[in-house]
């Protein structure tokens, strides 16, 4: 039977997850698995559900309507079966990219990627080596506001669903940040708001750092700033060169990011303010 996926937020009261699983029966629906979680500092009630129906989506809908509407609900449902529709943007490092493409052709990662864009043409081989169409977008001061329409034509185009920036050298402006709000997955190292600028992993080693990891977040308009979805660290010795410090970054980044797409792509991350529920 197919399988959908149902996430919802909502003023927390009772009778919610009775009113769903009750919708959930009377479509012909069997649970395969149920999270929720209520947040005491916003009031607010969050559920994830994967059902089954052989009643397939329509019934699911007819049901859930009234639900929705009587509990003020921020309700979607989405099959399981559809891989996310993912745009990358990246510019010349790859061990983000690489990650991402690797997963997904193994049939791990639940994302169609049909197109990479960078700023410049390094990693063009590594896509078209996993069989996905690249186009560069030269991007200077002056011609920013010409590539950043051009990947939103992009976006409309392949009919986009989740932006990734896996090591995008580029900071989006503001307007591009709130088309993609809530769509738009970024990695960066986590020592920030430390050692900022370049050489990050060089001026962690000066400074004797032991742990060093990644940060998953959606774009916002506050650079490196919006909500987290996931984050990793591994330690290092004393004794680690700054060029092993940056090969063991870029593997918690890659590691990190593909995680935090996963979990997006499996809608298993739901916004509560400037914080994340992720049922991972």
């Amino acid at each position: 039977m197919p399988r959908f996926i149902i996430s919802l937020a909502c003023p927390d009261r009772p009778g919610i997850v009775h009113a769903i699983t009750g919708a959930l029966l009377a479509a012909g629906g069997n649970i395969i698995e149920s999270q929720q979680y209520g947040s005491a500092e916003t009031g607010t009630f969050f559920l994830r559900v994967e059902v089954e129906t052989a009643g397939g989506r329509a019934a699911l809908e007819e049901r859930l309507t009234p639900v929705r509407e009587a509990f003020d609900m921020r309700l979607e449902l989405h099959s399981s079966a559809a891989p996310l529709r993912t745009l990358i943007l990246c510019s010349t490092a790859e061990h983000a990219v690489n990650e991402l493409l690797f997963q997904r052709r193994s049939g791990s990662l639940p994302i169609d990627v049909p197109l990479v864009v960078s700023n410049h043409d390094a990693l063009r081989p590594l896509a078209e080596f996993h069989g996905v169409p690249f186009e560069r977008i030269e991007v200077t001061p002056q011609t920013k506001p010409e590539a950043e329409a051009r990947i939103l034509e992009l976006i409309e185009e392949h009919d986009i669903e989740l932006v990734v920036l896996a090591r995008y050298m580029q900071i989006l402006s503001d307007d591009l940040c709130r088309a993609l709000a809530g769509r738009a997955i970024n990695i960066h190292h986590s020592f920030l708001p430390s050692f900022k600028g370049a050489r990050p992993y060089h001026q962690a080693h000066e400074r004797g750092v032991k742990l060093i990891g990644a940060t998953a977040h959606y774009v916002t308009a506050d650079l490196d700033e919006g909500p987290i979805i996931d984050q990793d660290v591994v330690r290092v010795r004393h004794d680690r060169t700054p060029a092993q410090l940056v090969e063991r970054g870029r593997t918690v980044e890659a590691q990190t990011l593909a995680r935090a797409v996963r979990w997006h792509a499996e809608r298993r991350v739901l916004l509560d303010g400037h914080r994340t529920v992720v049922f991972d």
